[in-house]
């Protein structure tokens, strides 16, 4: 994608984002059958864009778990940064508003409709955006000096989980930062405990992996990250993952 592009929403930047989905071979199977309603119908996103209801799906949790991230990449983020998937809300609008003169923000999606979504939201030439697929990053290895997953993981089937995570700490350069949010099995007091699994079991058909199995045993790498840390929020229902590379 040419810089500048998504400092509009003109015709050659969509015909940019048709074009590679062809070249990708189309959408995955899981996105189209599991989520075509939330990602990819354009009468959907007005509604999914609304404040109110991003914050209602994370049970009034979304501004606290977008300032976390926010504060974890710094008042000003410098270097290189990429986001894997586009975000409903304003979570990578007020990204980019942290970005030093010099620094650049890349953002990925499979899906192309998102992406034109997000090119309304940010403006700037240091932002770029691609379509990609997070379990098979174009990047070169140790191209990023932080790399964010926003709730993405849930949303992936195990395989493409396994290699969404493993690719995301491939393309971080060491001492960089790699930064998960997501779903995390909440303590066996809280009250969304039951709850929620009818709901993933309703909407989300691979969130429940993100109780049983912890953010880091899914990454394959020839070399252990430099640190682990993880902090959980809302009774547990949240967590986020840091990771040194």
């Amino acid at each position: 994608m040419q810089k500048n592009a998504v400092q509009t929403i003109a015709e050659p930047v969509m015909d940019g984002f048709d074009k590679a989905l062809l070249e990708t071979g189309g959408l995955p199977e899981y996105l189209e059958k599991n989520y075509w309603w939330a990602y990819l119908h354009p009468s959907t996103m007005p509604f999914f864009e609304q404040q109110w209801v991003i914050n209602s799906i994370l049970w009034g949790n979304y501004a606290r778990l977008r300032d976390v991230t926010l504060a974890e990449m710094g008042k000003t983020i410098c270097g290189r940064t990429l986001q894997i998937a586009c975000v409903y809300g304003n979570l990578t609008s007020k990204l980019a508003q942290r970005l030093h003169p010099q620094a650049r923000l890349d953002v990925v999606d499979v899906a192309p409709i998102q992406l034109k979504n997000l090119a309304r939201k940010v403006s700037g030439d240091n932002i770029y955006l691609e379509c990609q697929d997070a379990a098979e990053l174009k990047f070169d290895d140790n191209s990023f000096d932080q790399v964010l997953l926003f709730f993405l993981l849930h949303e992936l089937p195990a395989n493409a989980r396994k290699e969404a995570a493993s690719e995301a700490l491939r393309v971080l350069r060491p001492g960089g930062k790699l930064i998960f949010i997501d779903y995390h099995k909440p303590a066996w007091m809280h009250p969304h405990r039951y709850l929620m699994p009818l709901i993933f079991r309703t909407l989300e058909p691979f969130a429940l992996d993100l109780w049983r199995t912890e953010i880091v045993d899914w990454i394959t790498a020839e070399c252990p990250p430099h640190s682990i840390e993880k902090k959980t929020y809302f009774g547990g229902l949240y967590q986020k993952v840091v990771i040194v590379k």
